[in-house]
């Protein structure tokens, strides 16, 4: 294994004491690809940019991020939110930030809202020298972009470095996160979303799973088992949710409250009865505020956040499928197992299986 010391900025060894047979890389530069090709191994990698790289055929294989289903589960996260207004912020010549974009646009076009967008001048900042005053000049742009923005809104970052930026503009900005504007990154990256402030939301992907295909395939591929790649899909689990997102975007303040209490509770075995009661209205009352405001029924809000919490404990911890049905509020794994099927259109046991966790 050869990993450049400058973070993104990677290169091939040049020591003719390397003896390398094959190559996993994350192309970051035409050099990069340049120096791959030209050395006619097998090789299997992810491209960070629009390249002239042919799709995965004879001798080498591609690594890919699904980037619609990643798109889907943060809008999908924001909307849940009670949000009415969306932006995305990206990287500038950038090919998957790109995709993410458009994707984000289409999606939310389809649902009937408009999306903002925001460029950062950052397809290569983090190779250069000189990063920290690349950001200073761009931050001032961002701040303005998002003191313009309708608010509350949902914010898509292209990633978790992205969406870090964004928390930091948000300070300069004096904008508080996430009543004025709510924020989910993608990667999961523990080390950039614990240490943001506050904690970034953020797209966990399934990368051992794709790192064990992607070894894999290279070996197939090195071996002549394997006469031609393909491409190794890096999917999507679950949205962690931190404080980034952690709002409630109603007007409603009957609304606000039920939602408050559900979510505080939801593992509690609550019942309707007692969500009605808490906010003193009666249950059909109540029922028609969701209605209107969620389109959804206060039963199916409940079943909603005890299921997203299921698959944070299934996909993070390796407690039994009986255990995580016990912890969220379920009073037997037959009504979890059903409720989770309908909602996901897979089995908690299938959903872990996704995602490489085994249960104990």
């Amino acid at each position: 294994m050869y990993v450049a010391p400058r973070h993104l900025d990677q290169v091939l060894p040049t020591a003719e004491s390397w003896n390398g047979t094959g190559i996993i890389a994350r192309i970051g530069s035409p050099q990069m690809e340049k120096q791959i090709l030209s050395t006619g191994l097998p090789f299997v990698a992810s491209q960070l940019g629009e390249s002239s790289m042919p799709k995965a055929g004879e001798r080498f294989g591609e690594i890919e991020t699904h980037s619609k289903a990643v798109v889907q589960m943060g809008v999908k996260h924001l909307l849940e939110r009670g949000l009415r207004s969306f932006a995305f912020c990206g990287f500038m010549n950038c090919h998957w930030s790109t995709v993410r974009e458009t994707e984000c646009v289409c999606l939310l076009r389809e649902k009937g809202f408009h999306c903002f967008m925001r460029h950062i001048h950052m397809a290569s900042w983090i190779q250069q020298p000189h990063w920290l005053d690349t950001w200073r000049h761009e931050q001032p742009g961002m701040v303005s972009w998002l003191r313009w923005l309708p608010k509350p809104v949902g914010l898509m970052a292209c990633n978790d470095v992205c969406g870090r930026q964004v928390l930091q503009a948000c300070v300069t900005a004096e904008l508080p996160v996430p009543d004025d504007v709510a924020v989910v990154g993608v990667d999961n990256d523990e080390l950039i979303c614990e240490l943001s402030d506050p904690p970034l939301s953020s797209v966990a992907l399934d990368v051992e799973r794709a790192g064990y295909e992607s070894a894999q395939l290279l070996d197939g591929l090195m071996s002549g088992r394997i006469k031609k790649g393909y491409v190794v899909h890096v999917e999507p689990t679950h949205v962690v949710t931190r404080r980034s997102s952690d709002v409630i975007a109603q007007d409603d303040p009957l609304m606000v409250s039920a939602l408050r209490f559900i979510r505080d509770h939801f593992a509690q075995s609550i019942t309707v009865s007692d969500v009605a009661r808490e906010v003193g209205a009666s249950r059909r009352t109540l029922e028609r505020h969701f209605s209107i405001a969620i389109r959804r029924s206060i039963l199916s809000e409940i079943a909603r956040c005890r299921i997203e919490r299921a698959k944070e404990l299934l996909c993070e911890t390796e407690a039994s499928c009986y255990r995580v049905a016990s912890r969220i509020g379920f009073n037997s794994i037959k009504t979890f197992n059903r409720t989770f099927y309908r909602r996901e259109s897979i089995t908690p046991q299938g959903f872990r299986k996704m995602a490489r966790i085994t249960a104990k």
